[in-house]
């Protein structure tokens, strides 16, 4: 599917990132942030992923699908911790090979898979994933419907979907949209509520958990990281980037502080399975 400029610059924003997730203030960062030094660009934290492990009721044998898993948190880990097969697909390249790195060092017990793919046409047949997650990836991209298509298409019959994501928080007057959309994601503005979405992919939402608390937490941790290696990150990526990272994460805390912005967990089983 063709991307829009702004998509693409996107893409390329988080291979920067990717491409210096090992760097030692990176991970530290991270470890402050979500308790794990993969390289991850999303909100799980290793508290969430061992929750997310649970829903997804996954063991060895059963198999997993990470779309837009980047440098493999938290895909990795959940394959880790339970023996599951895992099949990881995103488009920034420099994520995925730090993923495949990683992947090696961790020994996994299963299969695991690793593919540059777009999240509306992934590259597996029909009904083969026992499980399928996402986190804080429709956020990030236009095509959410598209993507929850593609999810169910792969899934099982008695297969699970859970995914987490940012959004703004519904009924605001024009100038909170405003704030939530500088606090958020690229994409963060959805055409249609979350639960209405999932369904029309052909999914039943079973639950939904609200994560804004832990959220803003997490971005206030981020914040100080930012903050604490500012150095670093100007010497790393330029002092007008990292400038403009600060900023932006003042804009997220701001807009969560102002109800703006919520994140959270949805639960979803194949329509027909329901």
């Amino acid at each position: 599917m063709p991307r829009t400029r702004d998509e693409q610059a996107a893409i390329e924003r988080f291979d920067t990132l990717y491409a210096h997730a090992r760097d030692d203030f990176m991970r530290e960062i991270e470890r402050s942030v979500c308790g794990c030094d993969y390289g991850g660009t999303s909100w799980t934290t290793r508290a969430e992923a061992d929750k997310v492990t649970k829903k997804l009721a996954l063991a060895p044998g059963r198999r997993l699908l990470e779309v837009g898993a980047g440098s493999g948190w938290p895909g990795l880990y959940l394959a880790k911790q339970t023996g599951c097969d895992v099949a990881l697909i995103d488009l920034p390249i420099e994520g995925l090979r730090v993923a495949r790195d990683r992947a090696a060092s961790d020994r996994l017990a299963g299969t695991h898979w690793i593919a540059q793919a777009d999240g509306t046409a992934l590259p597996f047949g029909d009904g083969i994933f026992d499980a399928v997650f996402h986190s804080d990836v429709l956020c990030c991209l236009v095509e959410k419907l598209a993507v929850l298509k593609a999810c169910r298409r792969v899934a099982s019959a008695d297969g699970r979907l859970v995914f987490s994501v940012v959004y703004v928080t519904p009924g605001l007057d024009t100038n909170a949209h405003a704030l939530a959309i500088a606090g958020g994601p690229p994409f963060v503005d959805a055409s249609h509520p979350y639960p209405d979405l999932v369904r029309q992919a052909g999914w039943t939402l079973v639950n939904d958990h609200d994560l804004t608390d832990e959220y803003l937490q997490s971005t206030r941790r981020h914040l100080t990281g930012l903050e604490t290696h500012r150095s670093e990150i100007a010497a790393t990526f330029g002092v007008q980037d990292a400038a403009d990272m600060v900023t932006k994460r003042r804009a997220t805390v701001h807009a969560l502080e102002a109800g703006t912005l919520k994140r959270a967990l949805f639960e979803a089983v194949p329509a027909a399975a329901s």
